[in-house]
């Protein structure tokens, strides 16, 4: 079967965005080189699910001129009436259930891209099989938090730490039952 993966980057107070939604402080991180972790994971990846937000700041912010999942099946949830392509799925379908279909069709790993009310939902369901998180050595002090208030815990277990250019990785698994 194939695995869900929440890949994503978070301020070290938690946040994915500012305020105003913008990640302009993900931008000026000094890498070294060599392979960094978004290169090694996407090979991995052949399918990305994202919000209307998400996508609307990839195409007109983010990447206007080009779009940067090509080769990818990527699912919009959206309730706009959009025509979809090749690649790009408009669908106002609920988000798990989409997850628990594409998790039963063959193919490599499903990349859950943002955002933060798709996590939400996806959790409760208990859909994410791992959580990729890159803290980024930045405080907002305020914006769109990772994580919002659950009615019970998630419980985790790390598999994969490190640390490169600032920034931290932790990897976790959701614990069985």
């Amino acid at each position: 079967m194939r695995r869900i993966i929440l890949f994503i980057a978070m301020s070290l107070d938690g946040y994915i965005a500012d305020e105003k939604g913008g990640v302009d402080w993900l931008s000026g991180i000094q890498t070294e080189e060599g392979e960094d972790s978004y290169s090694s994971f996407i090979k991995g990846i052949d399918t990305v699910v994202m919000g209307w937000n998400t996508y609307h700041q990839i195409v007109t912010e983010l990447s206007p001129g080009e779009w940067v999942y090509k080769g990818l099946t990527t699912y919009i949830l959206t309730h706009r009436k959009l025509e979809s392509t090749g690649e790009i799925c408009f669908t106002d379908e609920n988000p798990c259930k989409i997850l628990r279909r594409l998790k039963k069709e063959e193919g490599k790993s499903i990349w859950i891209c943002g955002g933060a009310d798709v996590i939400r939902q996806l959790m409760e369901e208990d859909l994410i099989d791992e959580y990729d998180i890159s803290v980024i050595p930045v405080i907002l002090g305020d914006g769109i938090r990772l994580f919002g208030k659950r009615e019970s815990p998630v419980r985790l277990r790390l598999v994969r730490s490190g640390g490169r250019d600032g920034i931290v990785e932790l990897v976790y698994v959701r614990e069985k039952e």
